[in-house]
């Protein structure tokens, strides 16, 4: 929500304040309702204490879609652009759209297209929507172009759940299994230290080391909490900077077992992008340039960037991708049949699908491999504390047997 400085007059004589709206033009028409006319309004900077802070991405992908289906809907049904915008700004439950739109409508009520509207508003809508849809405008297929980008988001949104919900699975059990060990080191160890030390004896190895790490976890856990927020700081640097980002791509690419995934899944989205744009006759250099900012991989955005120079030059755009290792020999293929009978859209549609369905597949499979792996190590780190607090205790219990 915005924030408005206005002056204006009523019944009462002169009226001033501040006034909270998603647009300038909805902020007339709450003073309006007041009985406020209006003499001057201004829209106020946000600061630190009044920005609506947000995290994550501004507007969530299901949501989106929805939008998708229900203006495309409207447009069919002969709604204008205009009055579709400001119907869909009512009824979105995304914040974040439902102001980007309203900012769009005022816009188009101005005498601005929609795509002139919407591209003020990047976090939201991204090049290659705002592409396609001044392509629909030019053609006047608004409708087909909102149906094909809902397709298109859909499935991204599909593989990116599997992709999520094949990751989430090892991380809440690794995280459970670190909140198991530390309460066991640092509420249950330490209860049977007094009883070893008037045991006496030698202590078995692995009750060394187990009451080693109890104590050093109740010493130094400031220490391990700093690591901890010193890692995270740092990963999330590197991943916005431009250089590393790249490197931390291709170490993912190359990771054993989830590499592949997450490079059939870098490669759906890229094939998925290009299919769309192309089907939306967005011109091919053009079309690269778009792919290589929202493919969202640094490795497969290089490669795209080297297809798109090699364009350039008059020669095909598979070149580079021929040569390297993120591109199999079928991408490289069905590209080269693409450009010779001048289906290409139709080409990277078929590649784009048989990935989606290749990451469906592996992440079934890695969740049914995962899930008895998980508990086999959850249960070795716990056995392994149990075991170290029962051996000296059955050494006791040997040694009393003995005595009597």
């Amino acid at each position: 929500m915005a924030r408005f400085k206005y002056e204006g007059r009523d019944r009462r004589g002169k009226r001033q304040g501040i006034l909270n709206a998603a647009s300038r033009r909805e902020a007339m028409e709450k003073l309006k309702e007041q009985g406020i006319r209006v003499i001057e309004m201004k829209e106020v900077p946000e600061t630190l204490m009044t920005k609506d802070l947000s995290f994550g991405e501004p507007v969530k992908l299901q949501h989106f879609v929805i939008y998708l289906r229900q203006f495309a809907t409207l447009l069919k049904a002969g709604v204008t652009v205009v009055d579709a915008t400001g119907i869909l700004a009512a009824q979105t439950e995304s914040k974040g759209l439902k102001k980007a739109l309203l900012a769009a409508e005022q816009e188009m009520r101005e005498g601005n297209p929609y795509s002139e509207a919407v591209s003020k508003h990047k976090k939201i809508f991204n090049s290659m929507y705002i592409n396609m849809i001044k392509a629909g405008e030019v053609s006047g297929n608004m409708d087909e172009t909102l149906e094909r980008l809902a397709e298109h988001f859909e499935k991204q949104h599909y593989t990116r759940q599997k992709i999520k919900s094949a990751l989430s699975y090892p991380i809440v059990i690794g995280v459970i299994a670190i909140a198991v060990v530390i309460f066991l080191l640092t509420s249950v160890v330490p209860t049977f230290v007094t009883m070893f030390d008037d045991l006496g004896g030698e202590l078995p190895a692995i009750t060394k080391f187990v009451l080693a790490a109890s104590g050093f976890v109740q010493g130094y856990w400031w220490f391990l909490a700093i690591i901890t927020l010193f890692i995270a700081s740092l990963f999330i640097y590197l991943r916005k900077n431009k250089k590393t980002r790249y490197y931390l791509d291709h170490i993912s690419l190359k990771i054993p077992i989830f590499g592949k995934m997450l490079q059939k899944a870098a490669l759906a989205r890229m094939m998925r992008t290009l299919s769309s744009l192309f089907s939306s006759s967005v011109p091919i250099l053009q079309a690269m340039a778009i792919v290589e900012k929202v493919v969202e991989n640094g490795v497969l955005a290089k490669v795209i960037h080297e297809s798109r120079d090699s364009l350039e030059k008059g020669k095909s755009m598979t070149e580079p991708m021929k040569d390297h290792w993120a591109f199999p020999p079928l991408v490289t293929q069905m590209i080269i049949i693409g450009e010779g009978t001048g289906a290409l859209d139709t080409m990277l549609n078929k590649i784009a699908e048989f990935y989606e369905k290749e990451v469906e597949t592996a992440t079934d499979q890695l969740k049914s491999l995962i899930e008895p792996m998980m508990i086999v190590v959850l249960a070795g780190l716990v056995g392994t504390i149990v075991l170290a607090i029962m051996m000296p205790m059955f050494g006791m219990f040997d040694a009393f047997q003995q005595n009597a």
